[in-house]
C-alpha cells in the first residue's frame, strides 16, 4: 500500500480504467453480444457448440447467463492445433505468438493488428499502475520471441511512451552493466530470474542503493509474498505481479499497480472473468476457485469462456482507489498441479512459503513428486543452503518439521549443495518435477 505522501499514479486510459460499474457493464454486455455474433460468424469449434446449446445470434445471450454456455480448455487448443480456433481470416493475422505446450506442441496464438493495439493498450496500464511514465527506462529480461513476455512488455512500454532495454535473456554479466550503465528504473522479468539478478549483484559487490530501480513487474510463474521481500530486499525496489497467459492475450490481463492493495487490477473491459469451483459453478468473491476468461474484444483467437487452470479468488477495486475495475489475487496455484499426498491436496505455493520462511534457506528449491511407486507416493523437497557453514541436518529436520506443520503432510527433505538447482535450470525455476521411472531429477536425491 502506498504511504500517504505519496500520490497515487495516475490512469493512463481513464475512460477505461475509471470506469462507473454500471458503465463498465453495459460496455461488457455489448461486447460480449458482438463475441458471440463474430464466433457465429466465423464458424469452427466455438459456433458449433453455440448452436448446440440454441445460440443463433449474441442477442440470445447476456453475461447473466454466460455460466450456460459451454467452456474451453488447454485440450482444445491440442486438439484443433495449430489453428483450428482462429477467427480471423489468414490475411489479418500479422503475428504468432506461443507457450509450450504437451508431446512437444506449443499452444499457438495468432493476432490481428487490432488485438496488437489492445494488448499495448492493457500492458501500457499495467505499466502506468507502476508509476512508469514518458520518461521511464524499462530493463526487459523476459524472453523474447515465441514466448509473449518479452515482447507484449516491450510493446506496451512503447505505447507509453517509455524507453525499453530488449535484454531478453542475454547473460548475466551483461544485464548487470546495463543495469549499472542505462539506469533504468523499471525492471520486467520473472520473479525467479529477479533474485538471480539481485543474487549475482550482490555476489559483485553492488547495493542495492547503487541501482536507480524503483518498481518491477514480475510474472510468468507463481510466486509468493517471501519471494517479493526477497526481491525487494536485494534490488530495492517495489515489486509487483503482472499476469497473462498466451491464449487470452499475454502478460496484461491483469496487473498489480502500487495503490491496488496487493490485488492484480482486471482489464475487465477486454476481458471477462470467472471463477469457478470443481463443480463448474461461480464461487462467490474471497473464495479461492479456477480463473475463466472470454476475450471480450479479440479477433484473431477470440475466446468464449476459456478455462485458464490458475486458481485465485476475486474482489472489488481497493477501495478509495480511482481504478474501478475489479482485482483478482495472486495465483494461489493450478488446478493440475495440485498434489494429493495422503488424501491431502497440497500446492507447492504452500511449500514455498514454509520454505523461505527459514532464512538458511536459498530461493532455489525443487518439490520431488515421487510416484515410482503408485502405491506409496513420497513428497521429496530439494533445497539449497544460503551459506556454506549451514547445518545440513538440523535444516533437513527443521524444515521436515515446517512442512509438515503447515501442510499436514511428511515431506523428505534433502539439503544441496549450493547452486546446484539455480544451475540445472539456468537461473530458471525447477518448481515441481514428477519422478516415474529412471534416474532421480537431481544428484542427492538417489
Amino acid at each position: 500500500m502506498i504511504s500517504a505522501e505519496q500520490v497515487p499514479p495516475p490512469l493512463v486510459e481513464p475512460d477505461a480504467e475509471g470506469l462507473a460499474p454500471e458503465r463498465l457493464r453495459e460496455l461488457q454486455e455489448r461486447r460480449f453480444v458482438r463475441l458471440v455474433d463474430r464466433l457465429l460468424a466465423a464458424g469452427g469449434v466455438q459456433a458449433a457448440r453455440l448452436r448446440d446449446c440454441g445460440v443463433t445470434r449474441g442477442a440470445d445471450v447476456g453475461l447473466d447467463t454466460v455460466s450456460q454456455l459451454p467452456m474451453l480448455s488447454k485440450q482444445d487448443f491440442e486438439e484443433y492445433y495449430p489453428f483450428g480456433l482462429r477467427a480471423a481470416s489468414e490475411e489479418d493475422i500479422v503475428c504468432v505468438h506461443g507457450s509450450s505446450g504437451t508431446r512437444s506442441r506449443p499452444v499457438l496464438a495468432p493476432y490481428t493488428a487490432h488485438d496488437l493495439d489492445v494488448w499495448a493498450r492493457v500492458v501500457a496500464r499495467a505499466l502506468g499502475g507502476a508509476g512508469a511514465g514518458s520518461r521511464s527506462v524499462v530493463h526487459c529480461a523476459y524472453q523474447y520471441g515465441l514466448f509473449t513476455g518479452g515482447l507484449g512488455l516491450h510493446q506496451g512500454a512503447m505505447r507509453l511512451g517509455a524507453a525499453v532495454v530488449p535484454m531478453s535473456g542475454t547473460s548475466t554479466d551483461r544485464q548487470l552493466r546495463l543495469l549499472l550503465d542505462l539506469r533504468p528504473d523499471v525492471l520486467c522479468c520473472t520473479p525467479s530470474y529477479a533474485i538471480y539478478l539481485g543474487e549475482a549483484l550482490r555476489s559483485a559487490g553492488i547495493t542495492a542503493e547503487q541501482l536507480p530501480l524503483r518498481v518491477g513487474l514480475f510474472g510468468a510463474e507463481p510466486w509468493t509474498d517471501a519471494m517479493r521481500e526477497q526481491i525487494e530486499e536485494l534490488l530495492g525496489l517495489r515489486a509487483l505481479n503482472i499476469y497473462g497467459l498466451t491464449e487470452v492475450m499475454g502478460p496484461g490481463v491483469a496487473c498489480e499497480s502500487l495503490d491496488s492493495e496487493g490485488g492484480l487490477i482486471l482489464a475487465e473491459d477486454h476481458f471477462y472473468p470467472e471463477v469457478i469451483g470443481p463443480d463448474g459453478e461461480p464461487v462467490p468473491d474471497g473464495h479461492v476457485g479456477e480463473l475463466v476468461f472470454t476475450t471480450l474484444t479479440k479477433t484473431g483467437l477470440p475466446l468464449l469462456r476459456y478455462r485458464t487452470g490458475d486458481l485465485a479468488a476475486m474482489s472489488g477495486p481497493a477501495e478509495g482507489s480511482a481504478r474501478t475495475l475489479r482485482r483478482m489475487s495472486r495465483i494461489v496455484g493450478r488446478r493440475d498441479d495440485m498434489l494429493v499426498i495422503d488424501g491431502i491436496n497440497v500446492f507447492p505455493t504452500e511449500i514455498e512459503a514454509a520454505l523461505l520462511a527459514d532464512t538458511r534457506v536459498a530461493p532455489h528449491y525443487t518439490v520431488v513428486d515421487d510416484r515410482r511407486d503408485l502405491s506409496r507416493p513420497v513428497l521429496r523437497v530439494a533445497v539449497e543452503p544460503r551459506d556454506d557453514d549451514v547445518d545440513a541436518a538440523a535444516l533437513e529436520s527443521d524444515l521436515g518439521r515446517a512442512l509438515f506443520e503447515r501442510l499436514g503432510v511428511a515431506c523428505e527433505v534433502r539439503v544441496l549443495e549450493p547452486t546446484l538447482i539455480a544451475r540445472a535450470g539456468n537461473g530458471k525455476p525447477l518448481r515441481l518435477v514428477r519422478w516415474e521411472h529412471g534416474v532421480a531429477p537431481l544428484p542427492g536425491l538417489e
